[in-house]
């Protein structure tokens, strides 16, 4: 939209009419309505804080059931009762032994430890998923090599349509 330079003072003044016009307009809505906005602002200020959820508090512990006199005292092994705070199994030695035999040749260590580490399944390697993805391929066991089925020839004979993208359907062509 082109502007027209041609703008004199009738043309002016009716601009300026119409700006204080709508500034009028404005300041009389303002003051006519604006305790009735603030009024309602406030009542949804406030019922938005009154909504409060409850405090949840933790569940005391269960006690133990009675134990039987008769039973004689283990002593509880620590390896045992220690948790474990990984998610993690841990390393095998021999392969935890890759990461330290090629320290002087510029990470050839690291290179071959995480190639091996990389060929374990992670049902191996992690003790529960971790992530969402884990449960897509979690404990499907092995992976067997597939054959394709059909030749190049073959698929690409039945991929493409024969009479064109844009022709008329051909009563003969089936949908398989």
């Amino acid at each position: 939209m082109a502007r027209e330079l041609n703008i004199d003072s009738v043309r002016q003044n009716f601009w300026k009419e119409r700006h204080l016009r709508d500034q009028k307009l404005r300041c009389d809505w303002y003051l006519k309505y604006a305790a009735k906005v603030k009024a309602k602002q406030k009542a949804m200020a406030e019922t938005r804080l009154s909504l409060k959820l409850p405090t949840l508090y933790p569940k005391p512990p269960l006690s133990p059931p009675p134990s039987p006199k008769k039973a004689p005292s283990k002593v509880p092994s620590p390896a045992a009762e220690a948790p474990l705070q990984s998610e993690m199994y841990p390393v095998l030695p021999a392969i935890r032994a890759l990461l330290y035999e090629g320290i002087s040749h510029d990470s050839q260590g690291r290179y071959c430890y995480l190639n091996t580490r990389k060929l374990d399944v992670p049902e191996k390697r992690y003790l529960f998923p971790i992530t969402t993805n884990f449960t897509y391929g979690w404990q499907l066991g092995p992976t067997g090599k597939r054959e394709l089925a059909s030749t190049k020839m073959c698929r690409i004979d039945t991929f493409f349509r024969k009479n064109g993208a844009f022709a008329p359907l051909d009563p003969r062509d089936l949908v398989l």
